[in-house]
């Protein structure tokens, strides 16, 4: 038996079962707002946008730090809904188990009787209900939009009986994880295969492709032995530093651990939001050698292809020898010396340690002819593409399935399909 459906009344939702009801988010879930003052928990939590709500220290390098002082921070619960106000449009929001501390911009949210927590928790998961969302969210920057406590309380939601609701949530959680089981999976072969481009990219510039070649000591600890012909000399000899500023209308360049230089617009998160005041950015050219000089020991740096600007905050090197490829030493550093800058790097902020220049300036690396540079880098390109193109058809397969789960979430919390022996 099917049962008849109705207008809700409210365009992201549609139709509905007959027999559901629609009702303000107020009437489902209360505001619990508890200042960690005096200290209550120093246990400090985080949301992470589809993975919901972990521990601090777990999340690894993503979005914002924590403070010191979390004494203006709120206490969040076990089953209570994390949601915070400037992300939440973008699926930055779950359910916590855990007693812990969040940042102030965040809100807790516990269930009323008439609800299921975990129910609510996938509407506000929803693509649909977060564009519903969007059109009461305030703020000056589009990455920085905020939408009030006030404003996701008068939102509608469907709302089934909550005997519907648990089997609903029930269900979604059983099919979720299938899902995300299979999503890691994937993930894990992807993973596999990075790591065999990087051993493949580190063996030819550490080791060269001559198996057979005669070999010596680098002196170089991380290095070890090198083709007998091989040249160890200090960064200096090869590069300089260049402190030329922007000299106008210059597209602004960004540098990702995973792909090096590129377009700043070409990003899809809200890293580092460029300043208005570009003057005192950094000109770069195609060629040289742009370092993040805080994240330079998880690889954020790159040869440039590109003409533009990049912050103030960065390095930038010209090449000053003819005896290296720009190519050449932008996988030999990504490849083999994240370890090593993370040593010789300072600082007192977890995860922002600064490379000092002279340091980097004063590291040994090895250096083939350029023959063997060009023949080295012939054996990259024609090798690296190919595993880069398992990993693309492999990441579109997790894609796919992100898509399929937040089409039955969206399906089932709003009646459009239904979980067997719900009517």
């Amino acid at each position: 038996m099917t049962e008849t459906m109705k207008d809700s009344g409210q365009e992201w939702i549609g139709a509905i079962p007959e027999s559901w009801d629609t009702n303000r988010i107020c009437y489902c879930l209360n505001e619990i707002n508890v200042k960690n003052s005096p200290v209550k928990t120093e246990q400090i939590l985080s949301l992470v946008k589809d993975k919901g709500v972990m521990l601090y220290e777990e999340k690894g390098d993503v979005g914002n730090k924590a403070k010191e002082d979390i004494t203006g921070y709120k206490v969040a619960f076990p089953n209570t809904l994390i949601v915070n106000s400037m992300n939440i449009l973008i699926g930055s929001v779950g359910i916590s188990k855990y007693k812990g501390c969040v940042s102030p911009v965040y809100y807790v949210f516990r269930e009323k009787d008439n609800s299921d927590l975990r129910f609510v928790n996938y509407i506000f998961n929803t693509r649909e209900f977060q564009k519903e969302l969007r059109k009461y969210a305030n703020g000056i920057l589009e990455i920085r939009l905020r939408v009030s406590a006030t404003d996701i309380f008068n939102r509608k939601i469907p709302l089934p009986p909550k005997e519907e609701q648990i089997k609903i949530a029930d269900f979604l959680d059983e099919k979720c994880a299938e899902i995300d089981e299979l999503s890691e999976d994937i993930q894990k072969q992807i993973d596999i295969l990075n790591d065999y481009k990087k051993s493949v990219i580190t063996r030819a510039v550490t080791k060269g492709l001559d198996p057979n070649a005669e070999m010596k000591d680098s002196g170089i600890k991380w290095i070890g032995d090198i083709p007998k012909n091989w040249t160890s000399k200090k960064v200096k000899y090869y590069l300089f530093r260049d402190e030329k500023r922007n000299p106008g209308e210059m597209p602004i360049l960004s540098v990702y651990r995973e792909y090096g230089v590129i377009p700043k617009n070409s990003r899809d998160d809200n890293h580092n939001a460029t300043s208005e005041d570009t003057s005192k950015y950094k000109y770069v050219r195609p060629g040289y050698l742009v370092i993040n000089k805080m994240k330079a020991w998880q690889g954020s740096m790159g040869v440039s292809d590109y003409e533009g600007v990049v912050s103030p905050a960065y390095f930038i090197y010209r090449l000053k020898s003819k005896d290296i490829l720009p190519e050449y030493i932008h996988h030999l550093l990504r490849s083999c010396y994240k370890d090593e800058f993370r040593r010789i790097s300072g600082g007192i902020r977890e995860g922002q340690w600064d490379l000092p220049a002279i340091g980097f300036e004063n590291t040994p690396i090895c250096i083939p002819s350029i023959d063997e540079q060009k023949s080295i880098l012939n054996f990259i390109d024609s090798i690296v593409p190919q595993i880069e193109e398992s990993v693309s058809v492999k990441a579109e397969q997790i894609l796919r399935l992100l898509e399929y789960k937040k089409s039955i979430i969206y399906e089932y919390v709003t009646g459009k399909k239904r979980v067997k022996g719900a009517l």
